[in-house]
């Protein structure tokens, strides 16, 4: 075997190592998503999506309380963390060399690792505790701050990535620094950060220990901020651990329902993307 007969092999196995390692990787979300629709699917009706739940013993009944009040949780996050999120990644890649950007990437690289319990901790001490009630707001607040580190460092590394001939332009042509920024570097690097904030939202999307200490839950229908709010999560945490398989066979529906609002955002944020870059091809 010469030389090059032996690079074309060790070339041909290295790509059949990556092909089999991502293999590989796709194996537990196939298991996942296909059990997940096997067991959930039986349980999907219209009464799921526009009833509330039933008495305990009672069948039947639906999950349209927590639907709703898990949208209003993901808003209320995304109003919090994303003009935050996106306001401290323009700081820390404009200021890249000072020393608060430091401390925003040291900040947000923290609190990423931070268990969501801990986070629902604080927020139960500061947004529960002195206000004597669960609550939407709380709920939302805590969300939101796992929302933050995720968002702030992806736009930082995002417009990092934007050419600086591109802002050199701007600030000859007389723009000021942050104009240059607001219409030329953010807008170029808007798309990757429109798939950041869904990644955020589809972390986010899954908690259910912060809500446990903030939002609670609510048997009941409501959209009043100051008040228990249910959610998926929670219900289906309740559900599932519950006796009666009735529950049981609901808390699949809700997991289901849970995986399909992620896959929705990220195929909203996909199109998002392409739609917007096709634009600033033109």
């Amino acid at each position: 075997m010469n030389r090059t007969t032996r690079r074309k092999a060790l070339s041909s196995a290295f790509v059949g190592f990556c092909a089999l390692s991502v293999l590989i990787a796709l194996v537990p979300l196939a298991l996942v998503l296909s059990f997940v629709v096997s067991q959930g699917i039986r349980a999907i009706n219209v009464d799921f999506f526009t009833q509330m739940p039933k008495p305990v013993g009672e069948p039947g009944g639906g999950m349209a309380n927590a639907i709703v009040g898990t949208l209003m949780l993901a808003g209320l996050g995304s109003l919090m963390a994303v003009p935050i999120g996106v306001l401290s990644g323009i700081y820390a890649s404009e200021y890249a060399g000072t020393r608060i950007a430091s401390l925003i990437r040291f900040a947000a690289d923290t609190l990423n690792g931070v268990p969501s319990i801990v986070i629902g901790v604080l927020v139960y001490g500061i947004a529960v505790l002195p206000f004597k009630q669960f609550s939407a707001l709380a709920g939302g607040i805590a969300l939101g701050i796992m929302m933050i580190p995720i968002i702030a460092r992806t736009t930082e590394e995002l417009l990092l990535l934007v050419p600086g001939t591109m802002r050199e332009g701007a600030l000859a042509l007389g723009a000021t620094r942050a104009r240059a920024v607001f219409t030329v570097v953010l807008p170029a690097a808007l798309p990757g950060i429109i798939t950041g904030i869904v990644l955020a939202l589809a972390r986010i999307s899954g908690e259910t220990a912060p809500l446990l200490f903030t939002a609670f839950n609510n048997r009941f229908f409501t959209t009043s901020l100051r008040q228990p709010i249910s959610s998926l999560t929670v219900q289906v945490y309740t559900y599932a651990s519950s006796p009666y398989a009735d529950w049981q066979r609901q808390a699949w529906a809700g997991a289901l329902v849970l995986v399909t609002i992620v896959l929705l955002c990220s195929i909203l944020a996909r199109v998002a993307t392409r739609r917007l870059e096709s634009m600033h091809a033109r």
